[in-house]
């Protein structure tokens, strides 16, 4: 296995719209969301592992989950781990972490991956980041995943490529904000835009450079504690320092500024589980459609819904169409899946109404 290969799991994020299941305190990569054995993390970790060493796996994500990262990945040590003291969105988490890499390693290849989507063909993902590796270490590129789309999402990023190209890794155009329905339409039509799955690719010396040059302000702030990373004075500046950074993504901060971008259209099956519908497609169903977790279910006129409890707890459900129906210790949620995106809404109706600790 190349000592020069590693990885950046981010699994900072909550996961809101999985509520009342993850919770600020519990998000949704440390939960067995399908119902397989393994939770995301455990999953994307392994998935990780088939090619890139696993003491070069670095997990990012909030001080608040450190517990819950070694509780799941007992194999992972301290140096593994990457805490954020407060959220600044991704790009100073993946500018902090590329610095500690490249002062251990200066040949590091790396990808940066959410710890959260589902990956269906994983040897298929595995020959994409070796080619995207591959690549990487003999240009200076910035690299990332694209997603062939199946039908126009108005809920994702789309990446442009230049389709004159008959190489498999193409150069990108452009990024492009999420588009209403008419435009995504268009975009698919056209046969040269990929959703994008915020799956990145780059050497160390490719990636530090780019923030050099498109974010001097956020490379000086970072670049000044590079004395104590990987030293136990590393704490305590990145306590006193992170919060000093700008909240901004990295595809504002330096994909979408660098003319170096090219994307490899994934050959895989992906789905990035963002709500409880995109679960819901990737499970198998019964005869009527409704797909189950964990739970018991006993239907009746019941169709299409998404009905997830703690284990074997049995669910009777009748005249119910297309719903979640999901039950986690003092939550019970049932809400039509045509709302799915108002569920961060409702989570915060419910903290405001009867407390914080409900989300």
């Amino acid at each position: 296995m190349n000592k020069n290969y590693y990885a950046i799991l981010m699994a900072g994020g909550v996961g809101s719209r999985f509520w009342p299941v993850s919770t600020q305190d519990f998000p949704k990569q440390f939960h067995d969301m399908l119902g397989t054995g393994d939770t995301l993390i455990q999953k994307t970790f392994n998935r990780l592992s088939k090619l890139i060493p696993k003491e070069n796996i670095f997990i990012l994500t909030n001080e608040r989950y450190n517990d819950l990262v070694f509780e799941q990945l007992p194999e992972v040590t301290k140096r593994q781990v990457v805490l954020e003291p407060e959220m600044r969105n991704t790009a100073p988490c993946i500018l902090y972490a590329a610095l500690k890499i490249q002062k251990e390693n200066q040949d590091a290849v790396m990808i940066v991956a959410p710890s959260d989507h589902w990956i269906e063909d994983e040897n298929a993902f595995t020959n994409n980041v070796q080619q995207a590796f591959d690549f990487c270490a003999e240009n200076d590129t910035l690299m990332t995943l694209g997603i062939q789309p199946t039908f126009p999402n108005t809920g994702y990023g789309y990446i442009e490529f230049d389709n004159s190209s008959v190489d498999s890794i193409k150069k990108v155009e452009q990024f492009r904000e999420k588009p209403n329905y008419e435009t995504a339409k268009g975009f698919i039509a056209q046969g040269n835009f990929l959703w994008n799955a915020g799956i990145f690719m780059w050497s160390v010396k490719s990636v530090v450079e780019a923030f050099k040059i498109n974010q001097p302000t956020l490379y000086a702030l970072f670049e000044s504690g590079c004395d104590v990373y990987n030293t136990d004075f590393e704490d305590d500046f990145v306590r006193d320092n992170y919060g000093k950074a700008e909240n901004i993504s990295v595809d504002y901060a330096i994909m979408e500024h660098s003319k170096n971008v090219y994307v490899i259209p994934a050959t895989f099956d992906w789905n990035d589980l963002g709500t409880w519908g995109s679960l819901y497609d990737k499970l198998d169903k019964d005869d009527s459609g409704n797909a189950v977790v964990n739970a018991q279910a006993l239907t009746e006129d019941a169709s299409g819904n998404m009905i997830r409890t703690k284990s074997n707890k049995i669910v009777v459900v009748d005249g119910l169409e297309d719903y979640i129906i999901v039950d986690k210790d003092e939550v019970l949620l049932i809400f039509p899946k045509a709302k799915e995106q108002d569920i961060k809404k409702v989570l915060q109706n419910v903290k405001d109404k009867f407390g914080e600790h409900y989300g």
